[in-house]
């Protein structure tokens, strides 16, 4: 079961280190936010940002805006201080209960969704935020199975374990039309799209 207060020290305690231990694959990163539409003129809200780790790719395709939300005061203090530009905003908020707008062309989760206590509230949170035919999207850069082993590690009360991708995409169906799921051995993506 997660703890929110614990998932909030855990990742303050890893914010200072957080870019430096960080590996990233430019063409993982640009598949996924290919599924998630993510194009220039988008507004983009990306939840659990950290340190603002996808900002720059979103900028490079030449969107409007970007929201980054994040429950760990650390990881916002560290975003704000890499991002000076009035395009680019953050928020230390609760993404499963806070409102941040219903007019989002694409949201993001990225390498972040098993550690939400609620992953079906997160969902029925974020869909009203997003624009009609706007993307949801939850992605890792790493496969499902690799997630789940990195997370062993993790303290107890921080990661619930990232569900298969399948289960992800039926909960999604819900409520929105689900237009990508790929669950592979470089990436964990699924995507939906507002009715």
């Amino acid at each position: 079961m997660i703890d929110k207060n614990d998932v909030i020290a855990f990742f303050d305690r890893c914010a200072p280190t957080w870019d430096a231990g960080m590996k990233r694959n430019d063409a993982v990163i640009d598949s996924i936010l290919d599924g998630a539409s993510v194009r220039a003129g988008a507004k983009v809200l990306d939840i659990a940002c950290g340190t603002g780790v996808l900002v720059p790719y979103y900028l490079r395709r030449g969107v409007s805006s970007v929201l980054g939300v994040d429950i760990s005061p650390e990881m916002i203090r560290i975003a704000s201080s890499k991002f000076d530009r009035k395009d680019v905003s953050f928020i230390c908020a609760d993404a499963e209960t806070a409102f941040f707008g219903n007019d989002f062309d694409c949201i993001v989760v990225y390498n972040a969704f098993p550690h939400f206590s609620d992953p079906e509230m997160l969902l029925e949170n974020l869909v009203p935020m997003l624009k009609k035919g706007g993307i949801l999207t939850v992605a890792h850069g790493m496969s499902r199975e690799k997630v789940n082993s990195h997370h062993i590690g993790c303290p107890a009360g921080v990661s619930n374990g990232l569900i298969d991708a399948w289960e992800l995409a039926f909960s999604f169906g819900k409520l929105l039309e689900v237009t990508t799921i790929i669950s592979s051995d470089l990436m964990y993506l699924v995507c939906g799209r507002k009715r």
